[in-house]
């Protein structure tokens, strides 16, 4: 009877944990593309307001900072 040991170094232990935390990621963006691509097909996803576009200046406050009194 013949006793087979493993052996596993620290750079195959490094090597598995990285394609445990890669495989888990991209999973979990796979799943989060497909849920919304779902969301919108049912028309269930909200849709985002860009506030920046409404932002006018006025163009007093540009004439104050112009002109400078001594």
């Amino acid at each position: 009877m013949s006793m087979m040991f493993l052996y596993f170094d620290a750079g195959l232990a490094a090597m598995l944990v990285q394609a445990i935390v890669a495989a888990a990621a991209g999973i979990l963006l796979f799943s989060k593309n497909v849920m919304y691509q779902v969301k919108s097909f049912f028309g269930l996803t909200k849709t985002k307001d860009d506030t920046y576009d409404s932002i006018d200046l006025d163009d007093d406050d540009t004439q104050n900072h112009d002109t400078k009194q001594d």
